[in-house]
C-alpha cells in the first residue's frame, strides 16, 4: 500500500479504494546521475560516446546512424498494403487539425497609439529534433505526431531520432510524415545528440516527444540552449465516473494505457464506490486474458489507483489536481460536466471517446503533459513550431508621447544610460529644428 497522502483540502472528502503502491513522479531518483553522464560525455565526445551508449543499452553496433534515402524507402516498400493506408490515414487527420489550428495564430499589427505601431510575426522554428520512441512494441503513430505538426509548421528542417532496434515500419512512419533526415539513435543519447550536435547529427533548436524517464530527464537537462517541447512521459490515464460508468469498459480503456509501460500511471476518480469495487474486479479479470498482461499487471500494481469521492465537486477538485495527460469522461452528461474540468493533456469525452483512438488516428495530438504538468500547459500542437516574435517601429509623433514616460521612469530607477536613450531621440529631434530655426 502507497505511503502517499492526499493533498491539503481532501482530507474526508477523498479514499483510496485501490492506492497506487509507488509515485511515478518521486521514480526518477536513480536516473538523474546516468543522464548526467551521457550528456557530458556524448558533448564531448561525439559519435563516439553515441556508439559506445548504443551498444551498452540498445545491443546496436552501427556502422553509420543515418538512414540512407535507399532504407527509408526499402521500409516504405516493406509495409503492408493495410498498414500503410492505415499510417497514411492518420497523417491526414494529423495534418487537417495541425492546418486548422495554424490558422489560429495569426500575424499581428496594430497601432496603439497614434504613430506607434506594435506586432509580432509567426516564424517557425529553423530546426526541430523530433525523439520517436520504439519502446516495447512498434508505436506507428509515434513519428506522425511529433514530425507532421513540425512540417505543417513550416520548419526548414525536421530530424527524427528513434531507437536502433525500433521496428522497420518505425522509419516508414518517420519518412511518410516528412522527416528530412532519419537517425538510429534511442535514449538519453539520442536527446544529447540532438541538443549538442555530433559529428553526425545536426544541433537542433528545438526537442519535442515524449520517453521514457531516460528520455524525459535528458530533456529536463539540456533545456536552455535548446528548447523542449515538455516533459512528457511515461503514460497516464484517468477516468472521472458517475454511477452511470461501466466497470468493463472503464477496466478496458485503463489496461490499454497500461501496457506501453511498467510506470504508466492509470486511475479512476469515482463517486460511486459500487463502480470503484467493479473496476478494480473487472481489472484482475481481464488480466487474466492480456497478452501484455506482464507489463500491465506491473503497471497496475505499482501505479493504479481507484479514488472514491465523497461527492461531484471533490472529483472534479482532485482530477484537477491530478492534471491527467489521458482524462477521460463517463458520466451521465459529459458534455456538460467536461465544461467544468481544467487541468489536463486532453478530454476525453463520453464513452466513446477512447484515448486509444487519439493515440492512433483521429487527428488531436497524442504527446501530452504528464506528472501534473497538465496544470499549466497542454499538450505538443503545431504552435509548438513556431515563435512569436514581437516588434514595434516609431513615427516621430509617437516619440513624443513615450519619451517624456520613458525618460522619467528612467531617472527614478535610477539608471542614466537608459534615461540618456530615451532622451535622445527628443534631444535629436530638438537640436535639429534649432538649426533649421536659426
Amino acid at each position: 500500500m502507497s505511503t502517499e497522502q492526499f493533498p491539503a483540502g481532501f482530507e474526508g472528502r477523498v479514499r483510496y479504494t485501490k492506492a497506487p503502491g509507488r509515485s511515478s513522479v518521486a521514480d526518477t531518483a536513480d536516473v538523474v546521475g546516468l543522464v548526467q553522464e551521457i550528456l557530458r560525455e556524448v558533448q564531448n565526445r561525439g559519435d563516439a560516446a553515441i556508439r559506445e551508449y548504443s551498444q551498452r543499452f540498445d545491443k546496436a553496433d552501427l556502422d553509420q546512424f543515418e538512414v540512407s534515402a535507399a532504407d527509408r524507402q526499402a521500409a516504405v516498400d516493406a509495409l503492408e498494403k493495410q498498414t500503410r493506408e492505415d499510417t497514411e490515414f492518420a497523417i491526414e487527420n494529423v495534418r487537417r487539425f495541425a492546418q486548422a489550428q495554424l490558422g489560429t495564430i495569426q500575424p499581428l499589427e496594430i497601432e496603439a497609439l497614434p504613430g506607434l505601431h506594435l506586432g509580432h510575426r509567426v516564424i517557425p522554428i529553423e530546426r526541430v529534433g523530433a525523439y520517436v520512441p520504439g519502446g516495447r512494441f512498434p508505436l506507428l503513430s509515434a513519428p506522425i505526431m511529433t514530425i507532421v505538426p513540425g512540417k505543417v509548421a513550416g520548419c526548414d528542417e525536421v530530424v527524427a531520432c528513434l531507437p536502433p532496434n525500433a521496428h522497420q515500419a518505425m522509419i516508414a512512419g518517420c519518412h511518410l510524415s516528412g522527416a528530412d533526415r532519419i537517425f538510429r539513435i534511442g535514449g538519453a543519447q539520442a536527446i544529447a545528440a540532438m541538443a549538442f550536435g555530433t559529428e553526425s547529427v545536426p544541433q537542433v533548436n528545438k526537442i519535442v516527444g515524449p520517453g521514457n524517464a531516460f528520455v524525459n530527464e535528458a530533456k529536463r537537462q539540456v533545456f536552455g540552449p535548446v528548447g523542449i517541447d515538455q516533459l512528457a512521459g511515461p503514460s497516464e490515464i484517468f477516468v472521472v465516473a458517475d454511477s452511470t460508468g461501466k466497470p468493463d469498459l472503464i477496466a478496458t480503456d485503463l489496461l490499454a494505457q497500461a501496457e506501453h509501460d511498467v510506470r504508466t500511471r492509470v486511475g479512476l476518480i469515482t463517486t460511486d464506490e459500487k463502480l470503484a469495487l467493479a473496476t478494480a474486479d473487472e481489472v484482475q479479470k481481464q488480466l487474466e486474458t492480456l497478452s501484455t498482461a506482464k507489463i500491465a499487471a506491473e503497471s497496475w500494481a505499482n501505479y493504479g489507483e481507484i479514488t472514491l469521492c465523497a461527492d461531484e465537486a471533490a472529483m472534479i477538485a482532485y482530477s484537477d489536481f491530478i492534471a491527467a495527460e489521458h482524462l477521460q469522461v463517463h458520466t451521465a452528461e459529459p458534455r456538460e460536466f467536461a465544461k467544468k474540468l481544467r487541468n489536463y493533456g486532453s478530454l476525453f469525452i463520453g464513452e466513446n471517446a477512447s484515448v486509444v483512438y487519439s493515440d492512433k488516428c483521429v487527428g488531436t495530438n497524442h504527446t501530452l503533459p504528464t506528472m501534473h504538468a497538465g496544470r499549466y500547459t497542454g499538450g505538443l500542437w503545431v504552435g509548438s513550431y513556431v515563435k512569436i516574435a514581437t516588434h514595434q517601429w516609431l513615427d516621430d509623433s509617437a516619440v513624443g508621447l513615450v519619451a517624456g514616460p520613458a525618460t522619467r521612469q528612467s531617472a527614478s530607477e535610477g539608471l542614466e544610460g537608459h534615461r540618456r536613450a530615451a532622451a535622445a531621440r527628443v534631444d535629436r529631434k530638438a537640436a535639429t529644428f534649432a538649426a533649421l530655426t536659426r
